[in-house]
């Protein structure tokens, strides 16, 4: 990590030994200590970020046992040539996708956010890339987050009907894309770059860092 956010850092790892404390721990006294750290731990992230102490605690501090990444599922769906974005409540445009959700694996996850999100059914096929979200999307967030891009086919074109996560769906050529206000945070244009490049190479070897 670079030198302006070693502070996250280093409230990351304090948050995880933290965590792993609470889980294994078995001393009063220990456990009273870890929570302890853990609660500096939210602090520094909310000094830092300017964000609420709850907010922070809220998202940063709500898991029990070990500390692993979450996982985030980004589907990649073509159609003549162009991919599917999805339009996000602010504005901005995404590969469908989001959090795997508990009891879904990560082909159901993926299929379900694109019905979800699009109104299409969709066939998950292969695995494009397995990503560090901190190597590639920008800002970084306190939490580690394993990003998983998968190529789907269309088993059922639907109609798209607004919701609470999206305004609107559409297909671009990546020249098109080039042009968009694209989320970021999700998927930026190199991502979707790789989804072409995928969709396009039937030899394509899944990439992971």
């Amino acid at each position: 990590m670079s030198g302006e956010n070693i502070w996250l850092d280093w409230a990351v790892k304090l948050q995880s030994i933290a965590q792993a404390g609470l889980t294994y721990g078995k001393d009063k006294f220990d456990i009273e200590r870890y929570e302890e750290i853990r609660k500096i731990s939210a602090e520094i992230v909310a000094h830092k970020t300017e964000l609420p102490l709850e907010k922070v605690t809220e998202l940063f501090c709500n898991e029990n046992g070990y500390q692993t990444p979450k996982i985030d599922t980004r589907a990649a769906v073509f159609k003549d040539k162009k991919i599917l974005l999805v339009k996000e409540n602010n504005g901005t445009w995404s590969l469908p996708g989001g959090w795997c959700d508990v009891g879904c694996s990560v082909k159901e996850n993926a299929e379900k956010e694109v019905f979800e999100e699009a109104g299409i059914e969709v066939s998950a096929e292969k695995v494009i890339a397995v990503q560090d979200r901190e190597k590639h999307n920008k800002p970084v967030y306190a939490w580690k987050i394993c990003k998983i891009f998968i190529l789907c086919s269309i088993k059922k074109d639907g109609k798209f009907t607004a919701n609470i996560e999206t305004t609107e769906s559409k297909y671009f050529s990546l020249e098109e894309i080039s042009k968009l206000n694209l989320a970021e945070e999700k998927n930026n244009l190199e991502q979707i770059k790789m989804c072409f490049a995928a969709y396009e190479n039937k030899n394509w070897q899944t990439q992971l860092d």
